[in-house]
């Protein structure tokens, strides 16, 4: 089969397409033939090495692994002895180890069937992003219907599915975004929204009971500003290292010493 392998860090330009042998799965595992898969920001800071803490988890000098590729949706090709959810034939989703290749074996409970009214593509699409939402909003933030709630960076990826996910909680919902894409979060839930380049959601005025950040661009004071007495922030993302020391240091003690609490996805 092909797959793609990153065996240095840098550009696009480091990837190889290789033949290699198509794996097997093991007692519980499914064998997927991958139909899409899609691109996440982890795969490109593995391919870049870049942050820098990108690479403690992953290798200092070179990838660990070279496979690239996490969120995939396929058809069932063969299981494992011990998998009983899903046979040969399945159209199924979910989270694997090179995915970027024609085919990868990932455990049972890593897949969902896919829904016969969505495509390959927009199955493929959804995994981490969709997991680290909900993680946030019901796991870490412990979202509530009747709630105000904040998302930053509500076009993009894991903010789209904020969004979604927060109004399907019976929630008010304000999403933050840029100028292009505010009708676009106004048409998956959004009651409100403000355009970052024209205002400032932590200066307006407005507070509110949670706030799910996927950019991280902001500091632990601005989040404090924002919310209201015994809020919530949980922060997903983070654009600088000094971002993510500050939120690391500060969200904690500030959770400790107030009534309101900072906390951050792993």
């Amino acid at each position: 089969m092909k797959a793609i392998f990153c065996t240095q860090y840098g550009s696009p330009d480091v990837l190889r397409l290789k033949e290699v042998e198509k794996p097997a799965p093991k007692d519980d595992e499914v064998l997927v033939r991958i139909h899409a898969a899609s691109a996440n920001p982890l795969d490109w800071h593995l391919m870049r090495g870049s942050p820098f803490l990108a690479r403690l988890g992953g290798g200092l000098r070179r990838p660990k692994d070279p496979r690239l590729g996490v969120d995939i949706a396929g058809r069932v090709e063969a299981v494992g002895n011990n998998v009983t959810r899903f046979q040969p034939g399945n159209e199924v989703f979910g989270t694997v180890k090179g995915g970027f290749a024609e085919y990868a074996c990932a455990r049972e409970d890593r897949l969902a069937l896919k829904p016969a009214n969505i495509s390959f593509e927009e199955a493929a699409a959804a995994p981490v992003v969709a997991f680290t939402a909900l993680q946030g909003l019901r796991d870490k933030g412990k979202i509530r219907p009747g709630q105000k709630v904040l998302v930053n960076g509500a076009s993009g990826g894991v903010g789209t599915f904020a969004v979604q996910m927060t109004k399907s909680f019976g929630t008010e919902v304000t999403g933050v975004c840029g100028t292009r894409n505010l009708d676009m979060v106004r048409s998956i839930g959004a009651d409100y929204v403000v355009d970052y380049t024209q205002e400032d959601f932590t200066k307006n005025g407005q507070r509110y009971d949670l706030i799910c950040d996927a950019v991280g661009n902001r500091s632990v004071s601005d989040y404090k500003r924002a919310l209201r007495p015994q809020g919530t922030c949980i922060i997903i993302g983070f654009t600088t290292l000094s971002r993510l020391f500050g939120h690391v240091v500060l969200g904690p003690l500030l959770s400790m010493t107030g009534n309101k609490k900072i906390g951050l996805m792993g």
